[in-house]
């Protein structure tokens, strides 16, 4: 039984996915670090902020301290409020399907968007009241693939839920792999959409459109 539908953010519902990969662009060329787009596309783009800098240094056997991490998110994160100040564009039918799916079933949001940019995007598109439960990259200690963010999602839906909700009674919706395979490890059925990689490339999740 569908209980609860849980939203990717970046890629599903904002349409953001190549302002992030100019951003660490960006930011990685400042350290002398190149980031293709191939590259990004085919291993960086389900990672959150602190994964993908993790990654970016470790392709290309540079040391990174926490400190140093933790000053590559914020330089990204001031970058990219810049960027969606006036320019920021939500997916066709993504309101529609949130406006639909709300009086039926609680939605949740499984991001690892930094906070302030999933509430700032969220309230300019008038969506910020229809999730019960938000979690964002900073949240958890281990991203996707790992299930963890979407096992807390569960768990503050499931705050003031009676029944409870199992994880099999979810659906994720998602556009990367990392979120598939984060889902299927939680336990959840997994809807991906084609708006960041071809079909071929999605072949874990349940269904793909």
């Amino acid at each position: 039984m569908l209980r609860t539908v849980i939203f990717d953010f970046n890629g599903i519902i904002v349409d953001d996915e190549p302002i992030h990969f100019k951003l660490f662009q960006r930011v990685l060329g400042e350290e002398g670090i190149v980031l293709t787009e191939e590259a990004y596309y085919a291993r960086y783009l389900g990672f959150d902020d602190r994964g993908a800098f993790m990654a970016g240094f470790r392709d290309n056997n540079r040391p990174l301290t926490d400190d140093k991490l933790a000053e590559l998110i914020d330089r990204k994160a001031a970058y990219y409020q810049l960027a969606i100040r006036d320019h920021v564009v939500i997916f066709p039918g993504v309101k529609t399907l949130v406006y639909e799916l709300a009086p039926k079933v609680p939605l949740g949001l499984a991001s690892g968007a930094l906070r302030r940019e999933i509430t700032t995007i969220l309230t300019t598109a008038g969506l910020l009241n229809y999730f019960q439960a938000v979690v964002s990259g900073e949240d958890v200690k281990q991203g996707k693939p790992e299930p963890e963010i979407f096992l807390q999602v569960l768990a503050k839906l499931n705050a003031g839920a009676s029944p409870k909700i199992e994880p099999g009674d979810c659906v994720v919706i998602e556009d990367s792999k990392e979120g598939i395979r984060g889902a299927r490890r939680a336990g959840m059925k997994c809807l991906a959409v084609t708006n960041s990689h071809p079909a071929e490339l999605l072949g874990e999740a349940d269904a793909v459109v």
